[in-house]
């Protein structure tokens, strides 16, 4: 066998032993996220809130409780995630938002949230429709012709 031909051989071995500890990997994280979507879901209440303000910012300059800067993981820490400052009652609120429905999120209106802890799964209009702010023009989109 030629020397080109047992490179090609290990890497393949090597590609292939990768592909399926990714795959054992995936279905425990897959498991794990299961269950911890079941005991969100579980704790979760419906609450009416004023939506103050919404940002995308790091979880040490939002304001959140020490206790919740010591449980998220080191990665999570650094990365920006959807924070939104929020009227509950009488009191001012900053909670986590998912990513998926941050969009969603209206701002200086009264909403219904679904609640887990610190954390917004869900929303919905209280008064008036629940649609997303227009977005803003970009600036090469000002000057295209309009036909």
């Amino acid at each position: 066998m030629a020397t080109w031909q047992i490179v090609l051989l290990v890497i393949a071995a090597v590609m292939l032993i990768a592909v399926i500890a990714l795959y054992f990997v995936g279905k425990k994280a897959q498991k794990k996220k299961e269950e911890q979507d079941a005991q969100i879901a579980a704790s979760s209440q419906t609450i009416s809130m004023l939506i103050i303000d919404k940002k995308k910012m790091r979880l040490k300059d939002a304001g959140l409780p020490a206790a919740v800067l010591e449980q998220t993981p080191k990665m999570l820490r650094r990365s920006k995630m959807p924070i939104v400052k929020a009227k509950v009652g009488p009191k001012v609120m900053t909670l986590i938002c998912d990513a998926q429905i941050y969009d969603s999120i209206p701002t200086k209106k009264e909403v219904k949230a679904v609640v887990s802890g610190l954390y917004i799964t869900g929303v919905k209009g209280l008064r008036g429709s629940n649609e997303p702010a227009p977005q803003k023009k970009r600036f090469r989109d000002r000057f295209k012709k309009q036909k």
